[in-house]
């Protein structure tokens, strides 16, 4: 499930959240990928982002929330191999 507004958003930013997972549980599946499950502040906990919590995400899926970025030396085929890779996730 995409969080936060479908057009109004940074273009090299994605948050998704992997309903009844934990995010934690979807980054130790693709070690390769580096993303996040929250903001820097809130690294190791296992808890909703305040953030996504006042924009009225329910927690089964902002439990399960992974940030992925992009930056100025992504390919197109890191972000197919990134893509791939997530789906291959259970």
């Amino acid at each position: 499930m995409l969080n936060g507004h479908p057009t109004l958003r940074l273009p090299n930013t994605l948050n998704v959240g992997f309903t009844g997972r934990y995010g934690d549980e979807i980054l130790a599946q693709m070690p390769e990928i580096a993303a996040s499950t929250g903001s820097a502040c809130h690294t190791g906990e296992r808890a909703i982002s305040p953030v996504l919590a006042a924009m009225g995400v329910p927690p089964a899926v902002g439990l399960g929330a992974v940030r992925f970025s992009v930056g100025r030396g992504t390919t197109e085929a890191d972000v197919d191999a990134a893509a791939e890779r997530i789906a291959g996730c259970r």
